[in-house]
C-alpha cells in the first residue's frame, strides 16, 4: 500500500495514515457529543430539535427570567437616594427633568414635587450594596447578585416597553428572547419544550401579559414558548381524548405523521413538518410534564426555603419552585411573568405587600440553584420593563403617593451564568432621575445575555421577507464590566 501511495506522488507512509486518521476519528467522536444524533439519521429530520452548537464556548447553558410586569420602583428596592428625603414636596429641577417624553397620566400636572422612598435601606454583603428593608431574603444574597442600576428603554409605556424587553422591538409579532434561543441552540430535554413561561398575579394593578410576549414570530413553531397554567392540566390538550389510550394514541400520530408527509411532498410547507414535530412532542410531554410538574417529593428543607406558598399553584413561589426543576430538566428558557407592579398611587401599600410576594422565593431559587451547583451554568434575570418617576403622581400625602412611568433609568439583577457576582453596575444622579455612570441600553442587556449562552448577538440572524432579523435589531454591545 505504502509503494501504491508513493507511486501516485502522495508523501504517506503507514505510521502517517493511521496518525491523520486518528484526528478524524476523534473529531467525529466529538461531534456526536455536542449533537447525539449527527450519525445516526435522526435528530433534525426526525423532531427538528437537535442541540445546535453556539459560536463560541458559553458560560450558561439556560435562562431564567423572573420578569416583574408592571415596572417596579427602583426607588424603593435598590436606588437608594437619600437626597430625594431632603428635598421631599419641592418642584424637580428643570436642569433634571429637561426635555424628557411624559406619558399621558402626568403631562398634565401643575406641579412635580420630588418624592423619596418611605422605606430604611441599607448596605449588605462584601459587595456593600443597598438593599430597601422590603427586601430582607434578597439582602442576604447580594454577594451573588450583579445589581444593574442603569439601564434604560425608548418605550414609555408598559406594552411597548415589555415588548421590547422579550423581543427587541416595540411591535409584536416578532420572535421572543426564549424563541431566539431555542433557534440557536436547540433543545438539550426532547421530552420537554424548549421555552416555557408560568404566570403569577400579585397584590397591586395587574398590567396584562399576552402571548404575543412569547411567540416565534417568524420563526418555526417548534420554538414558540409553551405556557404552563396552575389548573389540572398544566398544558392544555396534552391529555389522551377520552376512550384513547397511548397505543391508540400512537398510531393514529403515525398515521397522522404520514398523511402530513404526503402534504409537504406536495407543497414544501415547511410548517408542515413544524406540526409533525409538534405533535411528537406532546406525546413525550405526556410523561414529562407530569413528573416535573409534581412537587411532593421535594424536602421539607426546600419548602421551607421558597416558603409554604410553593406548594399553592399558581403562585409567584410555586412557579420559582417549577423554574428550577424545569431548568435542571434540560429547559433552555423559563420565563416567569409576575404581575401587579404598576403603583401610579397608593405606592406604599402595594409594592409592600408585591415585595413580601416576590421576596423570599427569588432568594430562594438563586440559593436553590447554587447549592445544587446548578447557578454557575444557569442566569437568572430579575426586573421590569422600566423604573418610576423621583416626583409624585397625583396627590403627595405624608403617608401616600405614586410614581408614574421613567424609561430613562431603573434596575435588575442578574446572578449565575457567568456574570460578576456581588458588585453595583452603573449609577443614576442624586434624585434618580438620569444615569450619570455605565447606561445599559436594553438591546446591550440582549446582546449579553446571547453572549453568556455562546451566541454572538450579530450572527445569530433569519432572513424573512428580504431582511435579516436578529433579536438586538441593529444595535447592542456586550456589557464586558459584568462578566466574569
Amino acid at each position: 500500500m505504502e509503494k501504491e501511495i508513493l507511486e501516485h506522488g502522495f508523501n504517506f507512509n503507514r505510521r502517517r495514515f493511521l496518525s491523520t486518521m486518528s484526528l478524524g476519528i476523534g473529531g467525529v467522536a466529538l461531534g456526536s457529543l455536542l449533537m447525539p444524533d449527527l450519525l445516526n439519521g435522526k435528530g433534525l429530520e426526525e423532531d427538528g430539535l437537535a442541540p445546535g452548537i453556539p459560536h463560541f464556548a458559553p458560560k450558561a447553558k439556560r435562562v431564567i427570567y423572573m420578569f416583574q410586569n408592571g415596572a417596579p420602583s427602583q426607588q424603593e428596592l435598590f436606588d437608594y437616594k437619600p437626597k430625594l428625603r431632603e428635598m421631599l414636596g419641592q418642584e424637580i429641577p428643570p436642569s433634571v427633568r429637561g426635555t424628557q417624553r411624559l406619558t399621558g397620566m402626568t403631562a398634565n400636572q401643575a406641579s412635580f414635587p420630588l418624592v423619596g422612598s418611605f422605606v430604611d435601606f441599607k448596605q449588605y454583603g462584601q459587595s456593600q450594596a443597598w438593599v430597601s428593608n422590603l427586601l430582607p431574603y434578597t439582602s442576604k444574597i447580594v454577594d451573588d447578585l450583579c445589581i444593574v442600576r442603569s439601564m434604560y428603554t425608548e418605550a414609555i409605556n408598559h406594552d411597548p416597553a415589555l415588548t421590547f424587553l422579550q423581543t427587541g422591538s416595540q411591535q409584536g409579532n416578532r420572535p421572543s428572547m426564549g424563541s431566539w434561543l431555542s433557534y440557536g441552540l436547540g433543545n438539550e430535554n426532547k421530552n420537554l419544550p424548549n421555552f416555557t413561561v408560568l404566570l403569577s398575579r400579585g397584590v397591586g394593578n395587574g398590567q396584562g401579559v399576552y402571548s404575543k410576549l412569547w411567540s416565534n414570530g417568524f420563526l418555526d413553531s417548534v420554538h414558540q414558548g409553551v405556557q404552563f397554567s396552575k389548573g389540572e392540566d398544566p398544558v392544555l390538550y396534552l391529555r389522551d381524548p377520552e376512550g384513547m389510550d397511548r397505543h391508540d394514541r400512537r398510531d393514529m400520530l403515525d398515521n397522522l405523521s404520514q398523511l402530513n408527509e404526503l402534504s409537504y411532498q406536495e407543497f414544501g410547507d415547511p410548517e408542515i413538518t413544524a406540526k409533525i414535530k409538534q405533535y411528537e412532542m406532546a406525546y413525550r410531554m405526556q410523561t414529562a410534564v407530569p413528573e416535573v410538574m409534581d412537587l411532593s417529593k421535594e424536602s421539607d428543607d426546600i419548602i421551607k426555603l421558597y416558603g409554604p406558598e410553593c406548594l399553592v399553584p399558581g403562585t409567584y413561589a410555586a412557579n420559582c419552585l417549577l423554574a428550577r426543576k424545569l431548568s435542571e430538566n434540560g429547559v433552555r428558557f423559563v420565563q416567569l411573568y409576575h404581575q401587579g407592579w404598576d403603583q401610579h398611587g397608593n405606592l406604599p401599600f402595594e409594592i409592600s405587600k408585591q415585595a413580601m410576594d416576590v421576596d423570599q422565593a427569588s432568594a430562594a431559587l438563586v440559593t436553590d440553584l447554587k447549592q445544587r451547583g446548578l447557578l454557575d451554568e444557569t442566569l437568572v434575570i430579575w426586573g421590569g420593563e422600566f423604573g418610576r418617576t423621583s416626583y409624585t403622581q397625583g396627590k403627595l400625602t405624608a403617608d401616600n403617593y405614586g410614581r408614574d412611568h421613567h424609561p430613562r433609568c431603573f434596575t435588575i439583577w442578574m446572578a449565575g451564568g457567568g456574570i460578576k457576582p456581588g458588585i453595583v453596575y452603573g449609577e443614576t444622579d442624586e434624585l434618580g432621575y438620569n444615569i450619570a455612570k455605565n447606561p445599559v441600553h436594553v438591546h446591550d442587556f440582549q446582546a449579553t445575555i446571547l453572549h453568556q449562552l455562546g451566541l454572538n448577538h450579530e450572527k445569530l440572524i433569519f432572513k424573512h421577507l428580504g431582511r435579516r432579523y436578529r433579536l438586538t435589531d441593529v444595535s447592542g454591545k456586550v456589557v464586558k464590566d459584568i462578566i466574569s
